[in-house]
C-alpha cells in the first residue's frame, strides 16, 4: 500500500515493534491505533465519531487487523463517541470474517454511544463484548 499524505500505515504491528503503540489521527478526525499488550493478542484501538465519513477507514484498519494480526483480536471502542449504521456494518462484517476464519473478537466497550447501538440492531451477540481489555482472556 502507498502511503498518501496526511494517511496513517494501516499495519498493525510487526514482531519488531510488539512492544510499542502505533498512533494516527486522520484528517477526518478518527484516531486508530494498534497494539500487542501480549502474546496472541492484537488491540485496535479507535477514538472519535465513526459515520458515514470515517466508516471506510475503520473498514481498512480492520481488513489489515485480520490479514496481520494475532489468533485473538480485539476492537478497542472506548474512546468512540459516536456509532452510526454504517460503522455497524462495518463492525459486523468483521464478526462475520473472525467468525468463518474461527478467530476469537472481542469489542470493548462502555458508552452508551457504543452499546446502544449494538443491543438495539442485536448485533451485540456476535462479538463477545468486554468492559475493558483485562476482560479478554489470556489466549
Amino acid at each position: 500500500m502507498i502511503p498518501l499524505p496526511g494517511s496513517i500505515s494501516a499495519q498493525p504491528p510487526g514482531d519488531e515493534e510488539r512492544s510499542a503503540d502505533r498512533h494516527g489521527v486522520l484528517p477526518c478526525g478518527l484516531d486508530l491505533s494498534f497494539s500487542s499488550p501480549r502474546t496472541g493478542l492484537t488491540v485496535l484501538s479507535v477514538s472519535g465519531e465513526i459515520d458515514t465519513l470515517t466508516a471506510p477507514h475503520l473498514s481498512s484498519a480492520l481488513d489489515d487487523l485480520m490479514r496481520h494480526a494475532d489468533r485473538h483480536i480485539a476492537i478497542d471502542l472506548d474512546g468512540v463517541t459516536f456509532l452510526a449504521s454504517s460503522g455497524l456494518g462495518v463492525l459486523i462484517n468483521t464478526a462475520r470474517q473472525a467468525a468463518r476464519e474461527e478467530r476469537r473478537l472481542f469489542v470493548v466497550a462502555t458508552s452508551r454511544a457504543v452499546l446502544r447501538p449494538l443491543e438495539v440492531t442485536g448485533s451485540a451477540q456476535l462479538f463477545t463484548v468486554v468492559p475493558d481489555r483485562s476482560g479478554i482472556p489470556v489466549p
